[in-house]
């Protein structure tokens, strides 16, 4: 296996964003079901190969999981689904012949990229590959499925910061004062002075759908072992010592505004308090 330059790169950004490691699901690739990912909306697929699909160094599909890939395919349609692996397709894949003996036995297309995952330029080569289809598919239409958090997952974290671009130009439009989208089409029609707290609780967008993260937690081959462990290690940590703090400090935010909407009632609080509230509130959750 060749040197990764932006695989060891990455723990430096896990410096700064611990959530970069963090996948939207942790489950064996055989109990993934993909009719109800489709119907989420999800439309495209970025797999990884070795230790995910086939066995390291291996280009046939993994006989226990040939059933679940077929289901894929014909799910989402061969040509939304891509092999991204740092062997095969790579540029240590010397003519694209691994490369071409992957996409006979997988029977799908398999990306030709330059840098390593999880390289922003790998990143960039994915989105155009799902962008120039016949029928594009978009960034949050994607899943990513792999084995290793400081690869895969953090490939599909990086696609993921699509949606947090979208998140600054919905701040940027309600702090420039123009008209913010209706991310809510059953706004109510009260006005302000008549129910303040629900015009907050819409003013601010609904969760939306994401590029999904999927780690792969069976493994064909023991590799890596002592990475793997640091990286599992890693996740227990995030989850332990960010995670859960930020769901409780959530839960609090729901708790004040169950407080403030009480204290509105009985007159207490008043509509210039709410929108001092409304204001702080949005730029620390938007």
């Amino acid at each position: 296996m060749p040197l990764n330059v932006p695989g060891i790169l990455a723990p430096v950004q896990f410096l700064v964003n611990p959530r970069i490691i963090v996948p939207s699901l942790s489950k064996d690739i055989r109990h993934l079901d993909f009719d109800a990912l489709k119907r989420a909306g999800y439309r495209g697929a970025v797999f990884d190969k070795d230790n995910c699909l086939t066995l390291p160094g291996k280009d046939t599909i993994v006989p226990e999981i040939e059933d679940a890939w077929k289901e894929c395919k014909q799910v989402f349609g061969k040509g939304n689904v891509l092999v991204v692996s740092n062997t095969a397709g790579a540029h240590v894949d010397a003519g694209g012949i691994q490369a071409e003996s992957v996409r006979h036995h997988l029977g799908v297309p398999v990306l030709f990229h330059t840098s390593m995952k999880p390289a922003y330029s790998c990143v960039k080569q994915i989105r155009s590959y799902f962008r120039s289809l016949r029928d594009p598919i978009k960034d949050d239409e994607l899943i990513i499925v792999g084995d290793r958090l400081f690869t895969d997952i953090v490939m599909a974290n990086r696609i993921r910061e699509q949606s947090w671009t979208e998140r600054f130009w919905f701040r940027s439009q309600q702090s420039s004062g123009y008209p913010a989208a209706d991310w809510n089409t059953q706004k109510t029609a009260e006005p302000l002075a008549v129910n303040p707290l629900q015009n907050l609780l819409v003013s601010t967008p609904p969760p939306t759908r994401t590029t999904l993260g999927i780690w792969t937690t069976g493994l064909w081959v023991e590799e890596a072992t002592v990475m793997r462990f640091c990286e599992e290690k890693l996740l227990e940590g995030v989850k332990k010592w960010v995670i859960a703090p930020a769901k409780a400090r959530a839960q609090s935010k729901v708790s004040t505004l169950a407080g403030l909407e009480a204290r509105l009632v009985v007159g207490k609080f008043s509509v210039y308090h709410l929108k001092i509230y409304r204001r702080d509130y949005i730029r620390r959750t938007v």
